[in-house]
C-alpha cells in the first residue's frame, strides 16, 4: 500500500504498483479521458509510468501549462513523422518546444515550400486520426548509434554519441515511426487533437554553428483547443500589422542596414519620440532623488574580470586591443590578454568606480546613480530583430548604493516609480515575477538567502503579488521583473530590480559605518524601461503607431482646403507652435481627402482642415486619427485643448 498526496492536499491510499492510466481511471472516467501525463514529486512523466512509492501526484491535462507544453512537444514529433512519410530520405535532427509552439530542423537537399506546409499539416491530421500508441523504449547505446546510422539518420547518431554515459538512451515509437527523445510524451497521437498550425520556414545551422551544414526549420504552434488556436492566430495576424519595422518605415522613424548590424539609424521623427521619452524619464528620476552621471564606453578588461562578467559574459562583449601610438607613421599593438579593452555591455562596474571616488559615510546613503548609458552586446546576427533585439542599446539604467537596512524603503520607492511610469505610458496590466538563484552564480548560499529574502520582504511591503522563477536570476543576484501586457495580449519583460551583495565586494566598494569601520554597500541594479530602443518598439506595436499626443513626432497637421486658405493655415501653425506643439501646414496643391488619407497613414494624431469659412470665423475643422468624424472648434479653444493634451504626464 502506498500513499499519494494530491494537489489539493488530500491523500489517497492505493495498492502498489499502479500506472498513471489506472490511477486516473480510479478517480473518474472523465479524468481518464483527459489525462495526458503525470507529475510525480514535481517531475512530469509518461502516463504509463508505474507509481510504486509514496509521493506527491498530479494528473496532467490540457488545462495545465505542462499539458500544453507536452502537446507541443508531441506536435513536433507528429510533424517529423509526417515529413518523413511524405518526403522519404529527409533526416530529422532536433525539435524543441518554444514559446507558443515548436520547431523541428530537417536535413533535406530540396527546399521545403509554403505549399508543402499545407500538405504536411494534412498528413499530421491523418496521423492524429490513427490514434497510434506512443511507446517508450530504452535502447543500448551502441545499438542505437548503429541503427540510426544504418537508416541514414547520421544527425541522430551524432546526438546519441554525445549523450553523457550515465543517461539512458530512450526512443519513442508511434506506429512504425520512431525518434530519439527523453520524453515524456502523450499516451497516443490521438490525444494531440487538431488545434495546431504550421506557421513558417527558416534556415538554421546544425547545432547553431555557422561552420556546420544549413538545415531547414519548420515552425508551428499548438494549443489545447481550436478556440485558443484561433485566438493565437488572430493575435499573430494583428502583430504582423503592428510590426514596428513596418510602421517605422511608414512613419519615417528609423532604419537598419547590413553595414551596421544591430545598430539603429534614428531619423528626425523617431528621434523626437526618443527625446520626449528620455526627457520624461529624466524628470521622473530627478523627482525621485537620482543623480545622473556619464561613464566611458571602453573599459579595461581588469574591471570585467573583477566584476565576474569576463568569465560569464565574454562571448557577448566587443573586445579591442589597447593600442599605443609608437610613431606618427605606425602604431604598436601591445600584446597580451591584460591589454584588452571592452565596449561596456552594462554600466554596473563603471558606476562602482564613481562610488569609490572619495570616502562615503553611512549618512551619504542611499546614493542613487542614473545613466542613459550606451551599451554594446555581441548578439548573433540571426537573433537581431528590429528595435527589439539590437547590438547597440541605451538603457535607462541606475544603481542604488544603500545600507542593508535601507533595502525595503528603496525597493518600495522603485516599485512606486515603475508603477507610475507604466501608467503614464498606457500599460496598466503588469505582472511581477521574482527570479531566483541560477545554477551558475557568484556568492555563497547565505548571501543569496539574504538577497532573495530581501526582495520578498520588499514586495510584501509594497503589497504586490508575485510569481517566483527558480534559476532565472542574474549571476550576481536575484531580481524582480515587471512584465507588461500590450494592447493585443502579448507580454514583455521590461523593468527590473536586482539586489546584489556580490559586485560591491568584488570591486572594493565600501562606506564608513556608524561604528567607524568599513562596510560594503548593497547595490540595487534597476531599470524601468530596460532599453529605450526596445521600449519604443513595444510602444509602436502596442499603439499600432498611434502614439499619445505628447510622444507623437508630428502632433498636428494643418491642411488648407484651397490655396486661398494658405495664409490662415500658417496663422494656425504659428498659434500652435507658440504653445510648443509640433505642427506643420500641408500647402500642396492636392485635394483635402488626399491630404487627410496621407497624413493618416503617417499616423499624425490630429488633422486640422481650414478653408475660407474657417478663416472668416477663426475656427478649424478637427479630425482625430482613426475617426471619420470631425468637429468645428474655435481656434483659441483648439490651441488650449491641444496644448494641454500634448503636455507630458508628469508636467500636467
Amino acid at each position: 500500500m502506498i500513499t499519494l498526496t494530491l494537489p489539493d492536499g488530500s491523500t489517497r491510499d492505493v495498492e502498489a504498483p499502479v500506472t498513471g492510466v489506472e490511477f486516473a481511471a480510479s478517480i473518474s472516467k472523465s479524468l481518464a479521458k483527459k489525462a495526458l501525463a503525470l507529475k510525480i514529486d514535481g517531475t512530469v512523466v509518461d502516463l504509463a509510468t508505474e507509481i510504486d512509492r509514496n509521493c506527491e501526484l498530479a494528473v496532467i491535462t490540457a488545462d495545465d501549462d505542462e499539458g500544453v507544453e507536452l502537446m507541443r512537444h508531441d506536435c513536433a514529433h507528429v510533424m517529423a513523422q509526417a515529413v518523413q512519410e511524405l518526403f522519404p530520405g529527409t533526416q530529422v535532427t532536433i525539435g524543441p518546444v518554444i514559446e507558443d509552439g515548436f520547431f523541428y530542423d530537417f536535413a533535406r537537399e530540396t527546399p521545403f515550400s509554403l505549399d508543402d506546409l499545407e500538405t504536411i499539416e494534412k498528413r499530421m491530421v491523418d496521423i492524429v486520426g490513427r490514434n497510434e500508441p506512443i511507446i517508450r523504449e530504452v535502447w543500448d547505446r551502441a545499438e542505437a548509434i548503429a541503427h540510426f546510422r544504418e537508416i541514414g539518420e547520421i544527425y541522430k547518431a551524432e546526438i546519441i554519441a554525445d549523450i553523457p554515459g550515465e543517461e539512458a538512451i530512450t526512443v519513442y515509437r508511434q506506429g512504425d515511426w520512431k525518434d530519439l527523445c527523453r520524453g515524456p510524451h502523450l499516451p497516443s497521437t490521438g490525444k494531440l487533437g487538431k488545434a495546431f498550425k504550421l506557421t513558417k520556414l527558416a534556415g538554421a545551422y546544425w547545432r547553431g554553428d555557422s561552420n556546420n551544414e544549413m538545415l531547414q526549420r519548420i515552425y508551428g504552434t499548438c494549443w489545447a483547443n481550436e478556440k485558443q488556436l484561433k485566438a493565437y492566430l488572430t493575435m499573430i495576424e494583428e502583430a504582423e500589422k503592428r510590426d514596428h519595422r513596418k510602421i517605422g518605415r511608414e512613419m519615417d522613424l528609423f532604419h537598419l542596414q547590413e553595414e551596421a548590424q544591430g545598430s539603429v539609424f534614428w531619423h528626425k521623427k523617431g528621434y523626437i519620440i526618443w527625446q520626449a521619452l528620455e526627457q520624461y524619464i529624466r524628470r521622473r528620476l530627478e523627482a525621485n532623488g537620482y543623480d545622473e552621471v556619464k561613464t566611458p564606453q571602453l573599459l579595461d578588461r581588469r574591471f570585467w574580470e573583477q566584476s565576474g562578467h569576463w568569465d560569464k559574459f565574454r562571448e557577448n562583449m566587443f573586445v579591442v586591443p589597447d593600442e599605443v601610438p609608437a610613431t606618427d607613421d605606425d602604431a604598436e599593438v601591445i600584446s597580451g590578454d591584460a591589454d584588452l579593452m571592452a565596449l561596456k555591455p552594462m554600466n554596473c562596474p563603471a558606476h562602482v568606480q564613481i562610488f569609490k571616488q572619495g570616502i562615503k559615510s553611512y549618512r551619504d546613503l542611499p546614493i542613487r546613480m542614473a545613466e542613459f548609458g550606451c551599451c554594446h552586446r555581441n548578439e548573433a546576427h540571426g537573433a537581431l530583430h528590429g528595435l527589439m533585439r539590437v547590438r547597440q542599446m541605451t538603457q535607462d539604467d541606475a544603481h542604488i548604493f544603500c545600507r542593508e537596512d535601507q533595502i525595503i524603503d528603496e525597493a518600495v520607492g522603485f516599485c512606486g516609480l515603475v508603477t507610475q511610469v507604466y501608467e503614464d505610458l498606457g500599460f496598466n496590466d503588469v505582472s511581477v515575477k521574482l527570479a531566483l538563484r541560477p545554477d551558475m552564480r557568484a556568492g555563497d548560499d547565505a548571501v543569496w538567502d539574504r538577497a532573495e529574502n530581501g526582495l520578498r520582504d520588499a514586495l510584501t511591503a509594497v503589497g504586490l503579488e508575485w510569481e517566483e522563477l527558480p534559476g532565472e536570476g542574474a549571476f550576481y543576484g536575484p531580481k524582480i521583473e515587471y512584465h507588461l501586457r500590450d494592447a493585443i495580449g502579448r507580454t514583455w519583460q521590461c523593468g527590473t530590480l536586482q539586489l546584489d551583495f556580490v559586485l560591491p565586494e568584488r570591486l572594493g566598494a565600501s562606506y564608513i559605518g556608524v561604528d567607524g569601520e568599513k562596510h560594503m554597500p548593497v547595490m540595487l541594479h534597476r531599470a524601468v524601461l530596460g532599453t529605450l530602443e526596445r521600449f519604443i518598439g513595444i510602444m509602436i506595436e502596442s499603439y499600432a503607431g498611434k502614439m499619445p499626443l505628447w510622444l507623437a513626432p508630428q502632433q498636428v497637421m494643418v491642411c488648407p482646403i484651397t490655396t486661398e486658405a494658405d495664409d490662415y493655415a500658417r496663422h494656425v501653425v504659428a498659434a500652435l507652435k507658440a504653445q510648443g506643439l509640433r505642427v506643420d501646414a500641408d500647402t500642396r496643391n492636392e485635394k483635402i481627402n488626399y491630404k487627410v488619407r496621407e497624413h493618416s497613414v503617417a499616423k499624425v494624431p490630429v488633422i486640422l482642415a481650414v478653408g475660407g469659412r474657417e478663416a472668416e470665423a477663426q475656427t478649424v475643422s478637427l479630425r482625430r486619427l482613426g475617426s471619420k468624424d470631425q468637429e468645428v472648434v474655435a481656434l483659441d479653444d483648439v490651441v488650449t485643448m491641444l496644448a494641454e493634451e500634448a503636455c507630458p504626464p508628469d508636467l500636467r
